[in-house]
C-alpha cells in the first residue's frame, strides 16, 4: 500500500487524433488534480496486446517505486474478461486482464491482484461498455495513486489465474539460440526475444528469412543499407538495417521465427 502520493503512467493504443487520452487524464485530475501523469506512448498499434506488452515490460525499471501503470490496449473491452489491478514490487499494474501485463510480471511476480468489482471506485456504476479507460481504469489508478489500498478496489483473485501472453519460447542450445521476433519498433528494428546476455563475449550472427547476418555492436558497424544484429538498449538482439527499415526489407511480422548461431570466428 502507498503512504504518499504516487504518479500514473499511461499507455494505449488510443492514438493522439481523438480525445480519449485526455479524457482519460481528466477524469484522473478530477479525482485528484496533484497526481503526475507520464504518456508511455500511445500510439501502440490497435489492439496490438504483444506491443504494449513489450513496452511496458521495457519501461516500468525506469521509473520511480509506487507507480501506477495504466494500460489499456483492450480488444475485449466490455466482454467477460476481467479487469484487474495487480501490486508488484515495483507499483501497481491496472488494466484489462489479457496478457498485457505478462512481460512485466515474468520479471518482478505479482504480490496481490485484484479483480476491480467495487463501483464506488469506477467514474460510473454503469460503466461504457467500450471505454473502461474512463470509466473504470483512469479511476481505480487516480485512487491507487492517491493511496487507496488496493484490497478496497475489488476481489482478491488468485495472480496464478492471470492471463498469460504468450510471444514464443526461445531456447538456447551449445551452438545457438531459437527464438522469434516479438516487437517491431518505429524504426522497423526487429526485437527478438532473445536476450543479450546469451551472445556476450561470442562469435554470432542471426539466421532469419534465409539471410545471414553479422552480431556487430552498433548500427553504424555496417554500411549503410546493410543488415546488421546487434544487442539494442532495450537488452534484447535485435535486427536493424543502418539508416533503413529492417521489417519492410524483410517482411517479417511478430512472432516470426528467427536463430542466433555461434561460431569459433566472423
Amino acid at each position: 500500500m502507498l503512504s504518499e502520493l504516487s504518479g500514473i503512467a499511461l499507455i494505449s493504443d488510443f492514438g493522439d487524433r481523438d480525445v480519449y487520452v485526455s479524457v482519460m487524464k481528466g477524469v484522473i485530475a478530477q479525482i485528484n488534480p496533484q497526481i503526475r501523469v507520464v504518456d508511455l506512448t500511445h500510439q501502440i498499434p490497435p489492439q496490438n496486446i504483444a506491443a504494449a506488452r513489450f513496452s511496458l515490460m521495457n519501461a516500468y525499471s525506469y521509473f520511480p517505486l509506487g507507480t501506477v501503470y495504466v494500460a489499456v490496449v483492450d480488444p475485449g473491452v466490455g466482454s467477460r474478461r476481467r479487469a484487474i489491478a495487480v501490486e508488484f514490487a515495483q507499483g501497481f499494474l491496472v488494466g484489462p486482464d489479457n496478457g498485457i501485463f505478462s512481460g512485466i510480471l515474468s520479471q518482478s511476480p505479482p504480490i496481490h491482484t485484484v479483480e476491480l468489482t467495487n463501483p464506488h471506485y469506477w467514474r460510473t456504476p454503469e460503466p461504457s461498455k467500450t471505454f473502461h479507460g474512463r470509466d473504470i481504469f483512469a479511476p481505480i489508478g487516480a485512487h491507487l495513486a492517491s493511496c487507496v489500498p488496493l484490497t478496497q478496489l475489488g476481489q482478491k483473485i488468485d495472480s496464478a489465474t492471470l492471463v498469460q501472453f504468450n510471444i514464443g519460447e526461445c531456447n538456447q542450445s551449445n551452438t545457438g539460440v531459437k527464438g522469434c521476433i516479438q516487437y517491431i519498433d518505429y524504426f522497423g528494428n526487429l526485437v527478438s526475444n532473445i536476450p543479450g546476455q546469451y551472445v556476450q563475449g561470442k562469435n554470432w550472427c542471426v539466421q532469419v528469412a534465409g539471410v545471414i547476418i553479422p552480431g556487430c555492436e552498433t548500427y553504424s558497424d555496417v554500411k549503410v543499407g546493410e543488415l546488421a544484429a546487434l544487442v539494442g538498449s532495450h537488452g534484447w538482439v535485435e535486427i536493424a538495417i543502418n539508416s533503413g527499415n529492417a521489417a519492410s526489407q524483410l517482411q517479417l511480422n511478430c512472432q516470426d521465427a528467427l536463430q542466433v548461431l555461434f561460431s569459433q570466428s566472423h
